[in-house]
């Protein structure tokens, strides 16, 4: 049988990094993410130690270690030496953060790695447990860079290096000098990810109608029974009417009151599935930031999904960016991905003020503060918004950066160098 092919993924040199030392692994994100593939390529780089994989979405395997999880993990050490547990869809485990610490604490020589979907379950029940003894790690769909290196490994590699300048302007403020001849050749695999989106299946998949069914399947089974089982939820249609309209609100600050009015739910109700969809790996909440409380909003977050394939068939829309009225906020939503992949330790927020001054991301790199302002069209020279320029003036950051279409270019006002950049290279 043909062995599935395989491709890099980001986080495995992270996690080949510290796979010696005695703390567990606990890697999280949305199924079919490649979570499974993940533990299959640490399997073959262990090739040649003690390697034992379980599954627990395997019945018999779950039952068997939830029975007496030390008496089923002792019978696979037959040897003195030090085994490597991997552990797929460890969710499924009742009390999986007091079954862990029990066997990191009764087999020192043996390193537990496990995955699973649900960020409240992993983290929840590992961080109340195994304080100072698990690491964590987050495996979402394939950024851009990891599908373009599936994709065309030239084009991987020259946005490695145009990404790169994006990420020392932003971090030590170097200004580069950019003639672009690429762009064209990145246009088409560009366009395709934003309407696709990263999951590996969908990436793998030839034709656009097959990408359309995983797609569906994975709503079906994921979003559609998984998460509502975990959510315990009664009225179906309320929880799909309610991940419908957050579809069509991405990019957009999420008013709980019309949400509920739209989906005849309620404020508390909404607020929970929100809060779960989140824990899910389905949609991420970005909050407002604010330091005069007087003039510019603090509470009401915007909306963005972790994978804009799965945003596209939820809204039914797979046509071309360049036919769509929602391009903006597709591209908005990639850039807030990417900013996240690039800088998963730092905060990121929007401004709004009362006045509807809006930039729409705001990247805390340390003690310091970079506005970032998504405009997704073609520039000819610089050109800063009255939105940006307004925050210039209130905050005075030293960087900001502006998502273009096309352009490379810099302009300084006042104390801040403002950055212009192609959006494929963030």
């Amino acid at each position: 049988m043909k062995e599935e092919k395989t491709y890099p993924r980001d986080i495995l040199p992270s996690l080949l990094k510290w796979l010696n030392r005695r703390e567990a692994y606990a890697i999280k994100g949305p199924r079919q993410s490649g979570k499974t593939t993940i533990l299959k390529i640490l399997q073959s780089k262990l090739k040649g130690k003690n390697v034992v994989f379980l599954n627990f979405e395997d019945p018999d395997v779950l039952e068997a270690f939830e029975a007496n999880p030390k008496e089923y993990v002792e019978s696979f050490l037959l040897k003195k030496n030090k085994y490597y547990f991997l552990m797929d869809e460890y969710h499924y485990v009742r009390d999986p953060g007091k079954k862990l610490k029990l066997l990191y604490d009764t087999f020192e020589e043996v390193k537990f790695i496990v995955t699973g979907s649900s960020s409240l379950e992993i983290s929840g029940a590992m961080a109340k447990f195994l304080v100072g003894r698990v690491f964590f790690f987050e495996l979402f769909p394939f950024s851009f860079h990891e599908f373009l290196v599936a994709k065309n490994p030239r084009l991987a590699n020259i946005y490695e290096k145009r990404n790169t300048v994006v990420k020392r302007f932003l971090l030590n403020g170097e200004v580069p000098t950019i003639k672009d001849v690429f762009l064209k050749e990145f246009a088409p695999l560009f366009n395709e990810y934003l309407v696709f989106g990263g999951y590996p299946a969908v990436i793998k998949a030839k034709d656009v109608e097959t990408k359309k069914v995983i797609l569906k399947n994975i709503y079906d089974t994921y979003v559609s029974k998984d998460v509502v089982e975990f959510l315990r939820f009664s009225d179906t249609f309320k929880y799909r009417c309610i991940v419908r309209a957050l579809a069509y609100l991405t990019g957009n600050m999420v008013n709980y009151n019309n949400l509920s009015t739209t989906c005849q739910s309620y404020y508390k109700e909404v607020r929970k599935v929100l809060s779960i969809l989140s824990e899910t790996y389905i949609i991420r909440l970005v909050q407002p930031f604010y330091r005069n409380p007087l003039t510019e909003l603090k509470k009401t977050p915007k909306i963005y999904f972790i994978d804009l394939g799965l945003r596209n068939y939820i809204t039914g829309n797979f046509k071309p960016l360049e036919r769509r009225i929602d391009g903006g906020a597709i591209v908005e939503n990639f850039v807030y991905l990417s900013l996240r992949n690039s800088f998963p330790d730092e905060t990121i927020n929007y401004w709004r003020t009362i006045a509807k001054a809006e930039v729409d991301f705001i990247l805390r790199i340390k003690d310091e503060i970079v506005p970032i302002e998504v405009k997704y069209q073609f520039f000819k020279k610089p050109s800063i918004s009255r939105s940006l320029k307004s925050f210039i003036k209130t905050y005075a950051p030293k960087k900001a950066l502006v998502i273009t279409k096309n352009f490379w270019g810099n302009e300084k006002i006042g104390k801040t160098m403002t950055m212009f950049v192609p959006a494929c290279y963030i």
